[in-house]
């Protein structure tokens, strides 16, 4: 049996989300990874968020940093981008369950946490 890591995060909607990693898998519809969290705003309703990390911003960074992007330091860009759409969209389950991670975002998130 999986115990998985129920992490709670206050939005700027008001709304308080209560969301665990489900896993990663590459995307079948376009060239980029997907990071699927379940993810429920009231405990009754769970749903499933993908953050799809393009291949082509990771291969963009890489050279543009010299080195290569390590999963963890993906991870955390993806979950930056999970939190921000917790900030931004108003409605997380009908909006929010395709998040999309390019190039500009992730040199913003990853300079953010001062990951060079």
């Amino acid at each position: 049996m999986t115990v998985r890591r129920l992490k709670t995060y206050t939005g700027s909607q008001g709304y308080v989300y209560q969301y665990y990693f489900v896993g990663k898998r590459p995307s079948v519809s376009t060239e980029a990874t997907e990071y699927v969290f379940d993810v429920t705003s009231d405990r009754k309703t769970t749903y499933a968020v993908s953050v799809f990390l393009s291949l082509q911003a990771i291969a963009a960074w890489n050279q543009a940093h010299e080195r290569t992007l390590t999963d963890s330091e993906q991870y955390a860009a993806v979950k930056l981008r999970l939190v921000r759409a917790f900030d931004e969209v108003e409605d997380m389950r009908a909006q929010g369950r395709r998040l999309q991670i390019d190039s500009p975002f992730l040199e913003e998130s990853l300079a953010g946490l001062g990951v060079e």
